[in-house]
């Protein structure tokens, strides 16, 4: 038996190459060998930090009897969602219309041509819950192709064209004052006064929807924001889902009060948390908010930089297929770590019962309130992390995804100038520099690579749209002029490929000249990560404040477009459109443009006032009057042979200031 995935870029693959399972990756010999044969194709699409898919995969996939079913009735495709997010989306919107519901491991059922007849997620070895086993379920398929196989191509026709017919863009609406504020009442109403946060259990970290409202009380200041937005982080800081001794978050609480986390901690929302963590500590002075930050600055640095210089996907839900084993505690693992008194008092104070928070008598760690004794607090810490690196540790996938590096590459030059850490600018250098150098094959981006060899699946629209922000981000904390033409090129990409012709403003997630599948997806909301639409309209929106006039030109009318489709999905579901509301409050806000003309220690101190006070989704660029490649200092000289600030309100710019006092003004007046 070929063993198809042991080249693969990608870990999940890889941990599925020695099943006794005949898999083959996504391709088109996979799909041939399906009419060659006439079987069906069982594609298995899931992740490598996916607890869920370790327990279908050691329950099914490892089991001979099963493995032997399946390759002697089916071609059986395993596919990485992370590496092929535009596979996942289109089955997956499958899934979710067969069955009301989706999730990983996903399991379906396609013809020969791709086109899917039966979807569904987890499938127990024997039946649970009303649900099949594995086998009940290959044994049904099998018999449905060879008896009623001209009604199962039919229904299979049938369901890709009712994916097709509902797949339109949204339609032109209004992005507006009333559309954000009204965004902010509906996500009050949604707001859960207890535990924070919005919704109940299972909770995830709304991060882009409290970006937006820290943007919102910033513009308009609104104490209703800023209030979710205090209570939510703090909240989430405080729980279990935030990893109390190395810093960074857990996917998400299982519960509503944020106690227990499903404890994969990925990329994603890592970057994205420390964005708005970092935002709130300079917006408010929160010292909660900056620790938060730098630990989970910290966790990204330590824990999941490649040595290539990017940042790995994720850290996995399990340890020796045990979900949580690293991070769990008893009093007495306490104790024995800490000593006695130590280790009673560390219990009090990270919430450690003998009951347990957790499974099996063991607890997650909460940090309730600060402690009295900080550093006692402090030596507890670093002893019972120590004592954690000990233990077996959860895997790590380490393929370097595109968009999420790209997010990466934006939190950390916006913390290191919120923060004033620009020992961080360095790590997302050198994360760029890998993904415009390494991820660019014949002029096109590719969606990831692995211990520098890059995979074959090629970049998808969040790809493009997170990674220019971050370049954008780079151009403004570097002020070097190769930032801001590599973001351009990575846009002008995404609009010559990307954008529906038949739609100003829309796009699709995948290029008109990428691999066709069954349906071209095109999904405009913020989930756990941004929308390929929205990511790149955050770009534009911040490149038509950077870039030339005859490129900001045509940027910002492509922006406005995009978020004229976008207030429909705003006004009704706001948790789902964080992202666009907060390139809509960048947009509302001018954009606001700093350009501070100058070298030297004066200039120094108009830019760390003008990153003091500009509110975030504000562009700051400084360096020398007419630097080449950088557009906002064009024409803007020193002023009496001093450093001068040019502060700009959309295409309205106010006169030039030179002290630090008339620049606070100009932002905050």
């Amino acid at each position: 038996m070929a063993n198809r995935l042991a080249d693969s870029t990608s870990p999940y693959l890889l941990q599925h190459a020695d099943n006794p399972v005949d898999w083959w990756p996504w391709c088109p010999a996979a799909f041939d060998e399906a009419r060659r044969r006439d079987v069906p194709v069982l594609l298995s699409v899931g992740y490598a930090a996916c607890h869920w898919c370790h327990v279908m995969a050691h329950e099914s996939f490892e089991d001979d009897e099963l493995a032997e079913l399946m390759n002697a009735h089916f071609v059986n495709v395993k596919v990485d969602r992370e590496e092929r997010p535009d596979v996942d989306a289109v089955y997956m919107g499958a899934t979710q219309a067969m069955t009301g519901q989706g999730g990983w491991p996903m399991t379906c059922f396609l013809t020969p041509d791709g086109e899917p007849f039966h979807c569904g997620t987890y499938y127990p070895p024997t039946p649970l819950h009303g649900m099949p086993s594995f086998r009940q379920l290959l044994e049904a398929v099998h018999d449905a192709w060879q008896e009623r196989g001209a009604e199962v191509r039919s229904a299979a026709r049938h369901v890709v064209e009712q994916l097709t017919t509902h797949d339109h863009p949204l339609p032109v609406s209004t992005m507006d004052e009333q559309v954000l504020e009204d965004a902010v009442a509906r996500l009050r109403g949604e707001f859960d006064p207890g535990n924070a946060g919005f919704g109940g259990a299972p909770k995830f970290p709304p991060s882009m929807v409290l970006e937006f409202l820290l943007r919102h009380h910033e513009r308009t200041g609104s104490d209703t924001a800023l209030a979710m937005v205090d209570a939510t982080c703090e909240a989430m800081a405080r729980g279990g889902m935030y990893d109390q001794l190395a810093g960074g978050f857990a996917r998400y609480s299982v519960d509503a009060a944020w106690v227990v986390p499903h404890f994969e901690k990925m990329l994603y929302d890592n970057a994205l948390l420390l964005r708005v963590y970092a935002h709130l500590a300079r917006c408010t002075g929160s010292a909660l908010a900056r620790r938060v930050a730098e630990e989970t600055a910290g966790f990204l640095l330590r824990d999941l930089r490649t040595q290539e210089g990017g940042f790995a996907a994720s850290l996995d839900a399990d340890t020796d297929g045990v979900e949580g084993l690293t991070y769990v505690w008893t009093p007495e693992q306490l104790v024995e770590e800490l000593g006695e008194e130590d280790g009673r008092w560390a219990a009090r104070l990270f919430t450690v019962t003998e009951e347990g928070t957790f499974e099996h008598g063991t607890s997650t760690l909460q940090l309730p309130e600060d402690p009295g004794d900080v550093g006692r607090w402090e030596r507890a810490r670093s002893t019972l992390f120590q004592a954690r690196f000990r233990r077996p540790q959860p895997g790590r996938d380490d393929k370097v995804v595109t968009a999420w590096n790209g997010l990466a590459v934006t939190a950390l030059a916006e913390a290191s100038t919120a923060l004033e850490r620009p020992e961080w600018v360095a790590a997302a250098v050198a994360a760029a520099e890998l993904v415009t150098e390494r991820h660019l094959v014949d002029g096109r981006l590719r969606r990831s690579s692995r211990d520098g060899v890059v995979g074959a699946a090629e970049a998808v629209l969040e790809d493009h749209g997170c990674m220019a922000e971050g370049l954008l981000t780079l151009h403004q904390t570097t002020g070097e002029a190769r930032w801001l033409d590599r973001a351009c090129a990575v846009l002008d990409a995404a609009l010559g490929r990307f954008a529906r012709p038949d739609a100003p403003g829309a796009f699709h997630d995948t290029a008109h000249d990428a691999e066709a599948l069954v349906q071209r997806p095109s999904d405009p909301a913020d989930t756990a990560s941004p929308a390929g639409a929205s990511a790149v309209t955050a770009a534009l929106v911040a490149a038509s404040a950077l870039a030339g006039p005859e490129r900001a030109n045509r940027y910002r009318e492509v922006a406005e477009a995009a978020l004229g489709r976008s207030g429909l999905l705003a006004a009704r579901a706001p948790r789902f459109a964080g992202h666009w509301l907060t390139a809509a409050e960048a947009v509302q806000h001018g954009p606001l443009q700093v350009a501070v003309a100058g070298e030297g220690p004066a200039a120094g101190e108009l830019v760390a006032a003008a990153r003091g006070a500009a509110p975030g989704g504000a562009v700051v660029v400084a360096g020398a009057p007419d630097a080449p490649g950088v557009p906002l200092l064009a024409d803007r000289p020193l002023v009496d042979g001093q450093p001068a600030a040019y502060v700009c309100r959309g295409y309205v710019c106010h006169r030039p200031v030179t002290s630090v006092a008339e620049l606070r003004q100009e932002l905050t007046g």
